[in-house]
This record gives structure tokens, sequence and C-alpha cells, in this order.
């Protein structure tokens, strides 16, 4: 195998690819990166956990074709300190030991054969009649909105999912772990002739967020083969596995209003937060916040190392209210949302708490408060 390429467009293929390699494999191969010459002068780079399967092509002048896999942690690390000018990549006559080598730099990286590389990733085809065009850029949004609150346990259980509703002109995105709940509803111009309701791992979708800065389309197509996703853009493809059971009926959960309203400015409240946290119990995560005649005093306290105060004035002329949060969760709401000021709805100090943008109406997240002893 040889071909020549340049640094920048290799750089971002192993950057796009790279995080569906294997954190824990059981299988060394699953550590690697797998790369293969195509026609018409394009390679390709695939690697997959064996969950999560992220396949990306790039340009570049292939010489004599052939496939190798290479370590992504040390394929990374060289890559990203060339000088921005072509890279020759050449395997060397053992088939294992490539020579990757631009300007005056040279390394030699001994591989694992593509034998060993799943054959089920790389064969895989597209039925496009079970395929939809969704637009990027709301989609995207409303990851970013609705996937922080899945929880992080298990792959396999429901909760570390991120329910997909899309239909005619509306996509609803919404995760939960059970103690938190974050829905978003977006408007998007689809090609889907009926409902449809995905249950996509969050980490997936997450994956697929991070690497959507070198997207640049206006629409992705999403396609659903039995269990398993597909996201298919012009020269990626990411495909998971889809979880399938009964997502908890999320919209049943949000309270329809509130019977106590409080506006608050988000970056003060998100400083005053930070702030207070320095004393917080890392164990527990408590602050307390007490509302009163348009006053919102926080505080926390740890046993060993002392207490913390700190006062924001805020839009609240409702009864005096002592409620308590893991504050985290607080502050991971806070930080998505796009509005000078929220909206915090409360009922009582055992009572959900809803968040909302002052500014619009499409996202809410529920956070159940503790009990303060």
């Amino acid at each position: 195998m040889k071909f020549i390429v340049r640094k920048e467009d290799l750089y971002e293929g192993i950057k796009i690819v790279e995080r569906a390699t294997s954190q824990k494999a059981v299988q060394p191969v699953l550590y690697n990166i797998l790369i293969e010459t195509l026609e018409n002068n394009k390679i390709r780079l695939t690697a997959t956990d064996t969950v999560l399967t992220v396949i990306t092509t790039i340009d570049a002048q292939v010489q004599d074709a052939g496939k190798i896999t290479l370590p992504a942690r040390t394929l990374n690390e060289i890559v990203s300190k060339l000088t921005n000018d072509l890279i020759t990549v050449e395997t060397e006559e053992n088939g294992t030991t490539v020579n990757i080598t631009c300007n005056k730099s040279k390394f030699d990286i001994i591989g694992i054969s593509a034998n060993e590389f799943p054959t089920d990733v790389t064969t895989y085809t597209i039925d496009e009649t079970k395929c939809f065009d969704v637009e990027l850029k709301p989609f995207l949004k409303a990851i970013k909105q609705a996937g922080f609150a899945a929880a992080s346990y298990e792959v396999s259980n429901l909760l570390s999912g991120i329910v997909c509703e899309f239909s005619d002109g509306v996509l609803e995105i919404a995760s939960t772990d059970g103690n938190r709940l974050a829905r978003v509803r977006e408007k998007i111009t689809s090609g889907i002739t009926e409902p449809t309701q995905l249950i996509i791992p969050s980490r997936t979708l997450n994956e697929f967020l991070k690497m959507s800065s070198f997207i640049d389309e206006e629409s992705i197509k999403i396609c659903k083969d039995k269990s398993t996703i597909i996201l298919k853009t012009e020269k990626t493809l990411t495909i998971s596995r889809l979880l399938e059971g009964q997502f908890p009926k999320y919209n049943q959960l949000i309270p329809s209003d509130s019977p106590k309203q409080a506006i608050v400015n988000v970056s003060q409240l998100i400083s005053a937060l930070e702030r207070v946290s320095v004393l917080v119990n890392e164990k527990t995560c408590i602050v307390k916040m007490h509302f009163a005649d348009n006053e919102l005093t926080l505080s926390g306290d740890t046993p060993d190392s002392g207490k913390s105060e700190d006062k924001i004035d805020i839009d609240y002329t409702a009864e005096e209210l002592v409620i308590a949060f893991n504050y985290k969760f607080v502050l991971d709401a806070l930080r998505i949302i796009e509005s000078d000021e929220v909206i915090i709805g409360l009922n009582a100090s055992l009572s959900a708490t809803v968040l909302k943008p002052k500014s619009e109406d499409d996202f809410v997240c529920l956070i159940m408060p503790v009990q303060i002893r």
C-alpha cells in the first residue's frame, strides 16, 4: 500500500474517526484505525468499538492498493506534529510496518493486519429507502440542549440513551437519568413520511456532535435498519446500535405550570453557584437555595472545611422557599441555555423544579431537589 495525502486532510480524517476506537479493548486491533485505499484516488478510515463505528473517506494520490490498521493515538500524535505538507504513507514488505514521511520527518509504525479488523463494519451497506433527510443545524442544537441529562452508566440501559422523535416539521429530543430531565423541540424540514421514534445511545450523538465541526453540509441522512442507526453525510458514516424498549413518558412528568416563579440572570447564577460550590461536599454536591423578596441566597457547607454563602438579586415575589439541589445538575442546565435570563418554576421544597429560557419556549429542564437534613 502506498499513497500521498495532504496533512490537513489526513489529520481531519483521523480526528473524525478516532473517538470510535475502543478504550478498553479485548482485541488490540480495536485500538487501531483501519486505513484502506479505494478507487478514484481516495482512502477510507474506519474505527469501531463494536458498538459505535465511524467511517470517513478522504482524497489522496493512491499509488499502490492495500490496507492496514494503525494505533489511533500514535497516528494522531505523529500527524498532528507534521508540517502542513504532503505526507507519504507506505507499507514495508512485511505488511505490518508502515513508513510515514513528510519533508525530512520519518516514522515507522508497527500496525496490525487488516484481516483482524471486524469485517461486519467494513462491509456495511445502506438501504436508501430506509433513510430520511434532516437539517443539520437544528439537529445539532437539539442534541446539545437536550442530550446532557442522559445517564452515564451502562450503555445498554435505556436511560443512557437520548430519545429522538422525528415528525413532519418537528424534531423532539429528550433525555433523563431519573434525577433530571431535558427536552427540546426544534422546527425542521425533513423528508420523513411518518413519525419515527429512535432511542440512540448518548455516546453516539455526543461523538457526532464533537465531529460536526468537520461537516460542511446543510442536512444529513438518518437511516434505520432493524436495530441499527446510521448518520450519513457526504464523506462520513456514523453507525451505532439502537437501544430497544419503552422510554419513560417524560412529557407527563413536566408540570404544565408552576405556582411560584423566579426570573434570574443566567450568568450571575452560574457565577454564584461556582463560588459557593468551593466549600460544598463533593460527595453530595448539595447547594441550598433560599428564594425570598427578590433575592436568592445560595449556601453550601462541608463539616471539615467550612461554609459558603452568596446572594444575587432576582425577580421573585412569591412566598419564601428553601430548596436544595445537586449544584452540578443546575450548572449543566444553565450552561446550555441560550438566553440572558432563566425562568425557574418552583412548587415545594421536594417538588420538581423547572428551568426554561426566558427568550424561548422550546427548551425545558426539570431537576429533582434533594431533601435537606
